[in-house]
Formats: C-alpha cells, structure tokens, sequence
C-alpha cells in the first residue's frame, strides 16, 4: 500500500534522525540507506517542501530533520512525499461503479483510516528507540548500514 518513494522518505528520516543536530548530505543518507542517490535527491526536496526536513547548502551544508524526532509522526513524512489518498470513485474508472466502490475496492479504502492512525501516533524517535533485533537500512549509533547489533 506504500509506495517506493515513502518507503525511502521513511528511510532517510530514519537515518538524520540518528544524529539530528548533524546536516547529512544525499550522497551521505543515500550510502546509508542503500537508496539511489538521484531519486533520494528528488526525495529529500519533497521532504523540504512538506516542512519535514530542511537544507543548507555550501561547505558543512546538507540536510536535516525540521523538529526533534519526537516531535515528528510518520504520517507526515508519508503525506509530504506521497499523500495517502481515500478512494471516492472506482479507481479502475469504470462507469458503472462511480462512487459506488466494489468490494475489493471498499475494503482497501477502509484500511487507510487504520494506518493513518498508526502513523500519526508513531513518531520518530518511538521508532528508533524500539527494542529489536532487527533494524532499519540505516546506520544507527555504533552500528552498521543493515547490519543487525
């Protein structure tokens, strides 16, 4: 239900949350999250423009996270770069469905209010502070792009 492109926001922010006081630049966030470098760049200005992140450029410039990680959900780093969208109309554009969702289609649609509501009450830092033995593809503190600790 994700696109590609959440998924490497996700990622990204993952990673300058590790070290929010310290700009990263793409080539930086992009080694550490295995992430093509031109479409993290593309990412990360979605990122600036949805007020997420912000950018300095020049020597020592780069990007970082806007507000703590605490202060950031999920759901706007999701909706800054690809905005979850309710089904109103069949979304195969067939006529004879028009507002009227088939089953399939409804389904899917009710399933959206539940992962908004899961993203707007996980932020961040919840997510970097979870214990786990598996962990994001991004560096953490002492740790390794992918590599477990």
């Amino acid at each position: 239900m994700l696109s590609q492109t959440v998924e490497y926001a996700l990622r990204a922010a993952t990673y300058l949350a590790t070290s929010p006081d310290e700009p990263r630049t793409v080539d930086q966030i992009a080694e550490a999250t295995l992430v093509p470098v031109a479409y993290l760049a593309k990412v990360m200005q979605a990122l600036v423009r949805g007020k997420v992140v912000t950018s300095r450029r020049g020597v020592g410039g780069g990007f970082m996270l806007a507000r703590p990680p605490g202060d950031l959900p999920l759901l706007e780093i999701v909706q800054a770069v690809d905005p979850i969208q309710r089904k109103t109309t069949c979304p195969l554009g067939l006529a004879s469905h028009g507002t009227n969702l088939c089953p399939l289609h409804r389904r899917l649609d009710n399933a959206l209010p539940a992962m908004e509501e899961a993203f707007s009450t996980t932020t961040l830092a919840e997510v970097l502070a979870e214990p786990s033995s598996s962990v994001p593809l991004c560096a953490f503190p002492g740790g390794q792009p992918g590599k477990t600790r």
